[in-house]
């Protein structure tokens, strides 16, 4: 069976690794030089989209900020999962308020901004802090501003003025102004729903977070209370979207209660661990979700743990030395703050997996592996 991906960076290319033991063949398409290609090769491939949709089996996409046209095309071939407006959700914060609105999930207050009379209306209501986000074309804490008091908002403002005069009629733009939630944690949760409707969820897993980009995520035990409102969120959205695939959505815990900070309609770095955390990725559960498959076991292993490589041409060779670590590269040039691979631990025990961060932090250094060595000795503590 063959499957085209809408991308291809490092999610199609674990895709394509995943889909190899059940005779899936991955193809990739470059939205931005509009190429085919083998996401492992990179090796280019002599057909057009086109073409490459008639002979396609199932289409799906590793990223959000895919143009309307190919995102049209594709749907129009009725192979296309999630979907256009699953993934026009998960590109623009607007939309995805809408729709967690129209499910009752519950995410922080907020005001949609497309001139400053609203930016005024909502230092009034919801009112100071506010996080400020693009609605489009943000990610990894990028297109993000903060207003703590009235001091910065004459400033932040002509950056925001700038974002929004860049739009277009055809594709305007808008920003979202959201209260400043106070939490003790973010968290994330994954799942697959297949085309009979049926999912299966991954355990809810907990992220750190430096700069804007995801830098650690640890799956352990938590609580009953936290896991069900995760999946009772990723029901009502996965079913009003009739969605198909893996979905992802990150979580404010505030005071025990998740409120959505956001969520994506694809395969996720924070559920990176489940490649070896439980015996069915997150990869493999999307490619069987997009085939037609049945759906495979998403347990826990053992506790696991994920760890970012950022920026780092290779990671001391010492780091595998240390039991059940595997490393996973994407084949990129190397660019500072850019992800070029991860680190995953999995262990029989909470202890053993902080005894293992606890040693990995001793090859890793703080300022390039944050949090690290501190979240290896919380775990041996507990």
């Amino acid at each position: 069976m063959n499957i085209l991906v809408l991308g291809a960076g490092q999610l199609a290319r674990m895709m394509s690794l995943a889909g190899a033991p059940l005779n899936l063949n991955i193809i990739s398409y470059d939205v931005g030089s509009k190429q085919l290609m083998h996401p492992l090769t990179l090796h280019v491939i002599d057909q057009s989209l086109t073409e490459a949709i008639a002979e396609c089996d199932a289409i799906t996409a590793e990223f959000e900020h895919i143009p309307d046209d190919v995102l049209t095309e594709c749907s129009v071939s009725g192979k296309f999962y999630p979907g256009k407006q699953a993934i026009k959700i998960g590109g623009d914060r607007s939309l995805e308020k809408a729709l967690l609105g129209k499910t009752c999930v519950p995410c922080a207050p907020y005001q949609l901004i497309t001139e400053r009379s609203h930016l005024n209306n909502a230092i009034d209501d919801p009112g100071l802090p506010l996080v400020i986000k693009t609605c489009q074309a943000g990610y990894d804490g990028k297109g993000q501003w903060r207003i703590k008091s009235d001091s910065n908002v004459e400033q932040i403002w002509s950056e925001m003025s700038d974002f929004l005069a860049a739009g277009s009629n055809d594709a305007p733009h808008s920003i979202i102004a959201e209260k400043m939630i106070p939490f003790q944690r973010e968290v994330s949760v994954i799942g697959a729903r297949d085309k009979f409707g049926n999912t299966a969820i991954y355990p809810v897993t907990e992220n750190e977070h430096t700069g804007g980009v995801l830098t650690l995520s640890v799956a352990k035990a938590i609580s009953q209370d936290i896991q069900q409102q995760a999946m009772d969120a990723f029901n009502r959205l996965v079913s009003e979207m009739d969605y198909v695939g893996v979905l992802a959505i990150e979580f404010f815990d505030v005071d025990g209660k998740l409120m959505v900070n956001e969520i994506a309609p694809r395969v996720h770095n924070s559920g990176h661990w489940t490649q070896q955390g439980t015996l069915c990725s997150q990869f493999e559960n999307h490619l069987r979700a997009v085939a037609g498959l049945p759906l495979g076991a998403t347990e826990m292993i053992g506790p696991s743990a994920m760890i970012n490589v950022l920026g780092q041409a290779d990671i001391p060779v010492e780091v595998l030395s240390v039991p059940d670590v595997t490393s996973h590269w994407y084949g990129k040039a190397q660019r500072p703050g850019r992800k070029m691979g991860h680190i995953n631990v999995v262990a029989e025990t909470e202890q053993l997996l902080g005894e293992k961060l606890v040693a990995l932090a001793a090859f890793l250094p703080e300022e390039d592996y944050p949090g690290v060595a501190r979240r290896g000795k919380d775990l041996t503590q507990n």
